[in-house]
């Protein structure tokens, strides 16, 4: 990844209909940090607006809070390093996706996908609810996929006792 980190002033909200979309006002190239993730406004509940950046930690994204969902993502948000970074070449004029669950373990607001992608997951609610072979297709944050393992060793434990 890159280090250079790009301004919001790269990207454009676009309302159409009530619904809102961001689109990127020059090309990137897969891998290249598109602008780094707002980190003022942290809360440890989520909503329609914050993303989740710890396992009980959230932010308010500011601008970013017009990313869409896409089962096909061209964007990956690092939580690590508060960046939004390129999941692909993305070219200028296009609008920005991401793959929610790799960010959100239980959704505020379920909702269901018309991403139209052939992996498209249909209900998107967080990534506690979709099976590992969804999962592993996608970048996953690391407060994600520590969960994910808590949640298999719980499962795995409760089976134990029933045997």
């Amino acid at each position: 990844m890159s280090t250079t980190i790009n301004t919001m002033d790269k990207l454009t909200i676009k309302t159409e209909n009530k619904f809102r979309t961001l689109t990127t006002k020059q090309k990137y190239n897969k891998g290249e940090v598109i602008c780094s993730m707002p980190s003022e406004n942290i809360t440890d509940k989520p909503n329609r607006f914050t993303v989740q950046i710890a396992r009980d930690r959230h932010t308010h994204v500011g601008k970013l809070a017009a990313l869409n969902h896409s089962c096909d993502p061209n964007v990956i948000l690092d939580t690590e390093n508060m960046e939004m970074v390129a999941a692909r070449d993305i070219e200028k004029g296009e609008e920005l996706y991401f793959f929610y669950p790799s960010t959100e373990w239980q959704m505020d607001a379920p909702f269901i996908c018309l991403c139209g992608s052939a992996n498209c997951i249909n209900v998107v609610a967080g990534a506690r609810f979709l099976a590992l072979s969804t999962l592993e297709r996608h970048y996953l944050n690391p407060h994600i996929r520590d969960l994910m393992i808590e949640l298999l060793q719980g499962t795995k434990n409760n089976l134990e006792k029933i045997k």
